[in-house]
Protein backbone atom coordinates (compact mmCIF):
# COMPACT_ATOMS: atom_id res chain seq x y z
CA UNK A 1 0.00 0.00 0.00
CA UNK A 2 1.23 3.49 -0.91
CA UNK A 3 0.04 7.10 -0.65
CA UNK A 4 1.03 8.59 -3.99
CA UNK A 5 3.49 11.01 -2.36
CA UNK A 6 6.78 10.61 -4.22
CA UNK A 7 9.86 10.38 -2.00
CA UNK A 8 12.55 10.62 -4.64
CA UNK A 9 13.16 10.67 -8.37
CA UNK A 10 15.35 7.68 -9.13
CA UNK A 11 17.50 7.01 -12.17
CA UNK A 12 17.73 3.78 -14.16
CA UNK A 13 21.36 2.68 -14.10
CA UNK A 14 21.03 -0.63 -15.96
CA UNK A 15 18.50 -3.05 -17.43
CA UNK A 16 19.16 -6.72 -17.99
CA UNK A 17 16.84 -8.87 -20.03
CA UNK A 18 15.89 -12.17 -18.49
CA UNK A 19 13.58 -14.93 -19.59
CA UNK A 20 10.06 -13.58 -19.10
CA UNK A 21 11.09 -10.11 -17.94
CA UNK A 22 13.72 -7.57 -16.91
CA UNK A 23 16.04 -6.92 -13.98
CA UNK A 24 16.30 -3.18 -13.38
CA UNK A 25 18.90 -1.41 -11.23
CA UNK A 26 18.01 2.05 -9.93
CA UNK A 27 20.06 4.85 -8.40
CA UNK A 28 18.20 6.32 -5.43
CA UNK A 29 20.15 7.30 -2.32
CA UNK A 30 17.23 8.34 -0.11
CA UNK A 31 14.88 5.46 -0.87
CA UNK A 32 17.64 2.84 -0.85
CA UNK A 33 18.72 3.91 2.63
CA UNK A 34 15.41 2.71 4.04
CA UNK A 35 14.89 -0.44 1.98
CA UNK A 36 15.51 -4.11 2.64
CA UNK A 37 15.46 -7.06 0.29
CA UNK A 38 11.94 -8.41 -0.11
CA UNK A 39 10.17 -5.11 0.60
CA UNK A 40 7.82 -3.43 -1.83
CA UNK A 41 8.55 -0.18 -3.63
CA UNK A 42 6.42 1.82 -6.03
CA UNK A 43 8.21 2.53 -9.32
CA UNK A 44 6.23 4.82 -11.63
CA UNK A 45 3.06 3.53 -10.01
CA UNK A 46 3.88 -0.18 -10.17
CA UNK A 47 4.39 -2.13 -6.97
CA UNK A 48 7.62 -4.12 -7.31
CA UNK A 49 9.67 -6.33 -4.99
CA UNK A 50 13.18 -5.28 -4.04
CA UNK A 51 15.64 -8.09 -4.88
CA UNK A 52 18.88 -6.29 -4.02
CA UNK A 53 19.98 -3.18 -2.11
CA UNK A 54 23.18 -1.13 -2.23
CA UNK A 55 22.75 1.05 0.85
CA UNK A 56 23.06 4.73 0.12
CA UNK A 57 23.30 4.11 -3.62
CA UNK A 58 20.34 2.25 -5.05
CA UNK A 59 18.45 -1.00 -5.39
CA UNK A 60 17.26 -3.50 -7.98
CA UNK A 61 13.87 -4.96 -8.88
CA UNK A 62 12.57 -7.62 -11.22
CA UNK A 63 9.77 -6.92 -13.68
CA UNK A 64 7.78 -9.83 -15.10
CA UNK A 65 6.08 -10.04 -18.50
CA UNK A 66 2.60 -9.17 -17.23
CA UNK A 67 3.85 -5.92 -15.69
CA UNK A 68 5.75 -5.05 -18.86
CA UNK A 69 2.59 -5.55 -20.93
CA UNK A 70 0.47 -3.23 -18.77
CA UNK A 71 2.89 -0.46 -17.74
CA UNK A 72 5.32 2.04 -19.19
CA UNK A 73 8.20 0.22 -17.50
CA UNK A 74 8.58 -1.61 -20.81
CA UNK A 75 9.83 1.66 -22.34
CA UNK A 76 12.53 2.34 -19.73
CA UNK A 77 16.12 2.84 -20.84
CA UNK A 78 19.32 3.49 -18.84
CA UNK A 79 19.37 7.13 -17.76
CA UNK A 80 15.58 7.47 -17.53
CA UNK A 81 14.08 8.95 -14.38
CA UNK A 82 11.32 7.28 -12.37
CA UNK A 83 9.04 8.19 -9.45
CA UNK A 84 9.77 6.22 -6.27
CA UNK A 85 7.86 5.64 -3.06
CA UNK A 86 8.41 3.12 -0.28
CA UNK A 87 5.39 1.23 1.06
CA UNK A 88 3.18 2.81 3.72
CA UNK A 89 3.78 1.68 7.30
CA UNK A 90 1.11 1.50 9.98
CA UNK A 91 0.95 4.73 11.95
CA UNK A 92 2.29 6.93 9.15
CA UNK A 93 0.26 9.83 7.81
CA UNK A 94 -1.74 9.47 4.61
CA UNK A 95 -0.99 12.68 2.73
CA UNK A 96 -2.23 11.52 -0.68
CA UNK A 97 -4.77 8.72 -1.16
CA UNK A 98 -4.70 4.93 -0.94
CA UNK A 99 -2.60 3.66 -3.85
CA UNK A 100 -2.19 -0.08 -4.35
CA UNK A 101 0.54 -0.01 -6.97
CA UNK A 102 -1.67 -2.07 -9.28
CA UNK A 103 -1.63 -0.25 -12.60
CA UNK A 104 -4.98 -0.45 -14.40
CA UNK A 105 -3.79 0.73 -17.80
CA UNK A 106 -1.59 3.23 -19.60
CA UNK A 107 -2.87 6.67 -20.50
CA UNK A 108 -1.32 9.15 -22.91
CA UNK A 109 -0.31 12.77 -22.41
CA UNK A 110 -2.18 14.93 -24.93
CA UNK A 111 -1.20 18.35 -23.65
CA UNK A 112 0.60 20.38 -20.99
CA UNK A 113 -0.14 24.11 -20.87
CA UNK A 114 0.84 26.88 -18.51
CA UNK A 115 -1.96 28.43 -16.46
CA UNK A 116 -0.52 30.97 -14.04
CA UNK A 117 1.83 29.22 -11.58
CA UNK A 118 0.48 25.78 -12.43
CA UNK A 119 0.46 23.64 -15.53
CA UNK A 120 -2.65 21.82 -16.73
CA UNK A 121 -1.95 18.26 -17.81
CA UNK A 122 -4.36 16.68 -20.28
CA UNK A 123 -4.49 12.89 -20.36
CA UNK A 124 -6.31 10.49 -22.64
CA UNK A 125 -7.57 7.45 -20.75
CA UNK A 126 -8.90 4.11 -21.96
CA UNK A 127 -12.69 4.41 -22.27
CA UNK A 128 -13.30 1.62 -19.78
CA UNK A 129 -11.59 3.62 -17.01
CA UNK A 130 -13.57 6.83 -17.45
CA UNK A 131 -16.53 5.57 -15.41
CA UNK A 132 -14.27 5.42 -12.36
CA UNK A 133 -13.12 9.03 -12.64
CA UNK A 134 -14.90 11.87 -10.84
CA UNK A 135 -14.36 15.62 -10.83
CA UNK A 136 -12.22 16.52 -7.78
CA UNK A 137 -11.61 12.80 -7.25
CA UNK A 138 -8.23 11.12 -6.89
CA UNK A 139 -6.20 9.35 -9.55
CA UNK A 140 -2.63 8.03 -9.54
CA UNK A 141 -0.48 8.96 -12.54
CA UNK A 142 2.94 7.25 -12.60
CA UNK A 143 2.40 6.68 -8.89
CA UNK A 144 1.62 10.32 -8.05
CA UNK A 145 -1.58 11.09 -6.16
CA UNK A 146 -3.35 13.79 -8.18
CA UNK A 147 -6.75 15.49 -8.21
CA UNK A 148 -8.92 15.52 -11.32
CA UNK A 149 -9.69 19.15 -12.18
CA UNK A 150 -11.43 18.57 -15.53
CA UNK A 151 -13.45 15.81 -17.16
CA UNK A 152 -12.72 15.72 -20.90
CA UNK A 153 -14.43 13.80 -23.70
CA UNK A 154 -11.87 11.00 -23.63
CA UNK A 155 -9.78 11.75 -20.57
CA UNK A 156 -9.05 14.15 -17.75
CA UNK A 157 -7.37 17.45 -16.98
CA UNK A 158 -5.11 17.74 -13.93
CA UNK A 159 -3.60 20.88 -12.45
CA UNK A 160 0.05 20.46 -11.47
CA UNK A 161 1.57 22.83 -8.94
CA UNK A 162 5.25 23.85 -9.23
CA UNK A 163 6.22 21.51 -6.36
CA UNK A 164 4.81 18.48 -8.19
CA UNK A 165 6.56 19.50 -11.40
CA UNK A 166 9.90 19.75 -9.55
CA UNK A 167 9.64 16.68 -7.33
CA UNK A 168 8.20 14.13 -9.78
CA UNK A 169 8.85 13.21 -13.40
CA UNK A 170 5.71 15.13 -14.41
CA UNK A 171 7.91 18.11 -15.21
CA UNK A 172 9.31 16.20 -18.19
CA UNK A 173 5.96 15.15 -19.67
CA UNK A 174 5.30 15.91 -23.33
CA UNK A 175 2.45 14.98 -25.71
CA UNK A 176 2.58 11.33 -26.72
CA UNK A 177 4.15 10.09 -23.49
CA UNK A 178 2.62 6.97 -21.97
CA UNK A 179 1.82 7.15 -18.26
CA UNK A 180 0.68 4.53 -15.76
CA UNK A 181 -2.85 5.01 -14.45
CA UNK A 182 -4.40 3.61 -11.29
CA UNK A 183 -7.97 4.53 -10.46
CA UNK A 184 -9.13 5.22 -6.92
CA UNK A 185 -9.58 1.88 -5.15
CA UNK A 186 -12.79 3.17 -3.51
CA UNK A 187 -14.38 3.59 -6.95
CA UNK A 188 -13.36 0.06 -7.88
CA UNK A 189 -15.01 -1.52 -4.83
CA UNK A 190 -18.04 0.75 -4.93
CA UNK A 191 -18.80 -0.42 -8.46
CA UNK A 192 -18.55 -4.00 -7.29
CA UNK A 193 -20.93 -3.36 -4.41
CA UNK A 194 -23.42 -1.60 -6.67
CA UNK A 195 -23.35 -4.31 -9.31
CA UNK A 196 -26.26 -6.10 -7.70
CA UNK A 197 -24.70 -9.54 -8.18
CA UNK A 198 -26.24 -12.13 -5.93
CA UNK A 199 -24.03 -13.54 -3.24
CA UNK A 200 -24.41 -16.29 -0.68
CA UNK A 201 -24.10 -15.67 3.00
CA UNK A 202 -25.10 -18.24 5.63
CA UNK A 203 -26.93 -20.23 2.99
CA UNK A 204 -29.24 -17.37 1.98
CA UNK A 205 -29.23 -15.41 -1.27
CA UNK A 206 -29.03 -11.62 -0.98
CA UNK A 207 -28.59 -8.69 -3.31
CA UNK A 208 -25.52 -6.49 -3.29
CA UNK A 209 -25.59 -2.95 -1.93
CA UNK A 210 -27.72 -0.67 -4.11
CA UNK A 211 -27.62 3.06 -4.83
CA UNK A 212 -30.95 3.48 -3.00
CA UNK A 213 -29.39 1.81 0.05
CA UNK A 214 -26.44 4.21 0.00
CA UNK A 215 -28.72 7.24 -0.41
CA UNK A 216 -30.84 6.11 2.53
CA UNK A 217 -27.88 5.50 4.83
CA UNK A 218 -25.32 8.15 3.92
CA UNK A 219 -25.96 10.32 0.86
Amino acid sequence: MFTGIIEEIGKVSSIQKREGGFSISLEAEKVAAGLAQGESVNVNGACLTVVGVAKGRGFSVEVVAETLEKTNLVFLRPGDRVNLERSLRLGEGLSGHLVLGHVDAMGEVTGLRQAGLEKVLSLELPRELMRYVALKGSIAVDGVSLTVSQLLDSGVGISLIPFTLRCTIAGSYAPGRKVNIEIDVIARYLERLLSGNESRQEGKSRKGITLDFLKEKWL
